[in-house]
C-alpha cells in the first residue's frame, strides 16, 4: 500500500472522528429542551437523534460541495507529484485537528459553540497557513452572511410564533396546554434532529471529498455513496453517545423552559435549518440557531427570564470559534510541515 493511499486513509479516519466528536457535542441541539421539559427521556431522546440525525444526512450533499469549495486544494496537486498530495493531504489534517481541538475545549467546559464554524475556521486557517488559495467570496456569501442572518431569524422567528401561541391559548387550560405542547415536542425534536443530520453531516463528507482530491481519488465532483453513509453512521453514533455537559446549558442555564416554548424554539430552528441546507446550500450552525431560537422563545416570557450572562457568554464563544480554530489549524499545520516528508 503506497503513502499517499495509507495518508487519505487516516485522514479519512481523522474526519469521521470529528463527525463523531461532532455529535456527541452537538447532541444537545436537538433534544435539550425537550430533555429539560420533560418531553422526552434522555435515552430515548438520543435514540430518536442518532436516527434521524443518520437519516438527515442521506438527504442532500449541497452543503458538502459548499464546504470542499472553500480551499481549493486541486491547486497543490496539479502536478501530479507525490510530494504535492502530500502537502495537500497535510494541510486537511491540519484544518481536521484545529475544528477537534475547540470541539473538545468547548465540549469540555459546556459551552455550546459551532462545530460547523470550528471546522470552516480549520480549514480557512490551514489554507493561509499553505498558501493554498481561500475562496473569500464564498466564505463571505455561503458562510459569513448565513452564520449573522440565522441565530437572527431564529431569535426573531421564535419570538413572533411563541407569541402566537400565547394569543392563541390565551384562556386554555394551562395544564392542558402543557401538556399537548410535551406531545408535540416529540415531532419539532425529531425535525431538529433530521436538519442537525441534513447540516452537519454533510460538513465532513465535504473534508472526506477534499482529502480523495488531494490524494487523487476523485474529481471532486460527485460525493461517492460510502462517504455518505460513513458520515451518517460516524454522526449517529457520536449523537447516541451524548454530549450531557452542552445539554444543561441548552436546557436549563439560558432560561427555564416550557413546553410551548420549547416547541417553539425547536419549530423554527429546524425550519431555520432546512432552508439554509436545502435552498441555500449554506453549512449554518445548529448550535447557533437554536440557541438562539431557545433565547427568543423566553424572551416572550419577559426579557429579564433570559439569563443574558449566560447568553454573552455564548455568544463570545461563536465569536471567537472560527479563529480560534484557524489558529490551532496553523499551528498544527507548521508543525506536520516540519516533520512530515514531501512538505
Amino acid at each position: 500500500m503506497d503513502s499517499i493511499l495509507l495518508m487519505v486513509i487516516a485522514v479519512v479516519v481523522i474526519a469521521l472522528v470529528f463527525d463523531y466528536t461532532n455529535g456527541f457535542h452537538d447532541a444537545a441541539n436537538a433534544i435539550a429542551t425537550s430533555v429539560s421539559t420533560r418531553a422526552l427521556t434522555p435515552r430515548i431522546a438520543l435514540a430518536m437523534a442518532a436516527v434521524l440525525n443518520f437519516v438527515g444526512a442521506l438527504l442532500g450533499v449541497g452543503v458538502a460541495q459548499t464546504i470542499q469549495g472553500i480551499i481549493k486544494i486541486g491547486e497543490v496537486t496539479t502536478s501530479g507529484d507525490e510530494h504535492d498530495r502530500i502537502h495537500a493531504l497535510t494541510i486537511v489534517v491540519a484544518a481536521l485537528v484545529g475544528a477537534i481541538v475547540w470541539n473538545l475545549i468547548t465540549w469540555y467546559f459546556g459551552i455550546p459553540s459551532s462545530s460547523s464554524h470550528a471546522l470552516i475556521g480549520g480549514i480557512v486557517g490551514a489554507g493561509i497557513a499553505s498558501a493554498t488559495t481561500v475562496e473569500w467570496t464564498t466564505l463571505v456569501d455561503k458562510v459569513a452572511i448565513p452564520m449573522v442572518i440565522s441565530p437572527l431569524i431564529g431569535f426573531l422567528g421564535a419570538f413572533l410564533f411563541m407569541t402566537a401561541i400565547m394569543w392563541v391559548f390565551r384562556k386554555a387550560n394551562q395544564h392542558k396546554v402543557n401538556r399537548g405542547f410535551r406531545l408535540a415536542q416529540t415531532v419539532s425534536a425529531a425535525g431538529m434532529s433530521l436538519g442537525h443530520g441534513l447540516q452537519d453531516a454533510q460538513k465532513t463528507m465535504g473534508v472526506i471529498v477534499l482529502a480523495l482530491v488531494a490524494g487523487g481519488y476523485s474529481d471532486g465532483e460527485d460525493v461517492p455513496l460510502w462517504v455518505i453513509v460513513s458520515a451518517a453512521l460516524a454522526i449517529a453514533a457520536g449523537t447516541y453517545s451524548g454530549g450531557w455537559r452542552i445539554m444543561r446549558t441548552l436546557g436549563r442555564k439560558i432560561i427555564d423552559l416550557d413546553p410551548p416554548r420549547g416547541f417553539a424554539a425547536e419549530g423554527v430552528a429546524a425550519t431555520v435549518l432546512y432552508v439554509m441546507a436545502m435552498g441555500l446550500h449554506a453549512p449554518v450552525s445548529t448550535t447557533h440557531t437554536i440557541t438562539s431560537a431557545i433565547m427568543g422563545s423566553g424572551a416572550t416570557r419577559r426579557f429579564s427570564a433570559v439569563r443574558w450572562g449566560v447568553a454573552r457568554g455564548i455568544v463570545v464563544a461563536w465569536i471567537v470559534t472560527i479563529p480560534a480554530a484557524a489558529l490551532v489549524s496553523i499551528l498544527t499545520y507548521f508543525g506536520l510541515a516540519a516533520v512530515i516528508p514531501g512538505n
